[in-house]
């Protein structure tokens, strides 16, 4: 079988390696990379308020090294937000947030709605600051929600998202492997990843009918699964709860009916 591996550069190694040893033919092809949104004004003016806010939420390792390195370039020390609660999308941010002594609360879904049925965050009281260390068009879902009961929302974007350059350079390649495949399974991480990848396929139905997409969380399950009542493209789409390699290989095996 032919594995895509769409996760980020610094992130797909560890899922590629276990699925090559699994004897699973592994094709890395990141959709998405992460560049640091350039510092300005307006994020100069977002630190100056961050003590004042309550929780801040990180949605990726990307965003603790930009938000970290962007904290001391705005003169402000971890001491003067020592009294902030933390939450990080998933373990691999809280591990980032803890190389500096940061202890973050963690879903058990790495997703926004798994965020937002954390205690701290059901608890909350209109007026609360809680500011996301986040990538352009991250975690929109999760503000608007978190808005509509009167919490206050410091923005900050940290890094833009694109489709890398190399990836689209090498599609056509991967194109003409695919139109040989009878079917290949892809992981999708986000909706960013999704959209993409739609682009990058311009429309041939034929290809993407071909794959089985792993899917993280029950929101992007139903952007995959609404493209696919709405195109004729008829795949197969499996929800994931985590994207650890343990959890991705178990249900490559289920899938496979191995199990």
């Amino acid at each position: 079988m032919l594995f895509i591996n769409t996760r980020p550069q610094d992130r797909a190694e560890n899922l590629s390696h276990a699925l090559r040893m699994a004897q699973i033919e592994v094709l890395d092809l990141p959709l998405l990379e992460l560049v640091a949104q350039p510092w300005s004004d307006s994020l100069s003016d977002l630190y100056q308020r961050l003590p004042a806010t309550q929780v801040i939420v990180v949605v990726s390792p990307t965003a603790v090294e930009i938000g970290m390195a962007y904290l001391s370039k705005a003169s402000l020390s971890l001491e003067a937000i020592q009294h902030i609660q933390w939450i990080a999308v998933g373990d691999t941010t809280a591990q980032a947030l803890a190389k500096y002594g940061i202890t973050a609360e963690v879903p058990l879904v790495e997703t926004s709605e798994g965020m937002l049925q954390l205690p701290i965050l059901q608890t909350l009281s209109a007026g609360t600051g809680i500011a996301f260390w986040r990538g352009e068009g991250g975690r929109l879902f999760m503000m608007d929600h978190l808005k509509q009961q009167g919490i206050d929302i410091l923005n900050f974007v940290l890094y833009q998202r694109r489709c890398p350059i190399l990836t689209q350079q090498n599609f056509p390649h991967l194109l003409a492997k695919l139109a040989q495949e009878k079917q290949y399974y892809m992981v999708v991480s986000s909706e960013a990843s999704w959209i993409n990848w739609i682009d990058l396929m311009q429309a041939k139905d034929e290809i993407i009918a071909k794959g089985h997409y792993l899917v993280l969380g029950q929101r992007l399950y139903q952007v995959v699964s609404d493209y696919k009542k709405n195109h004729p493209a008829c795949f197969n789409v499996t929800r994931l709860s985590d994207l650890k390699t343990d959890s991705i290989l178990q249900q490559i095996a289920v899938v496979q009916g191995n199990t």
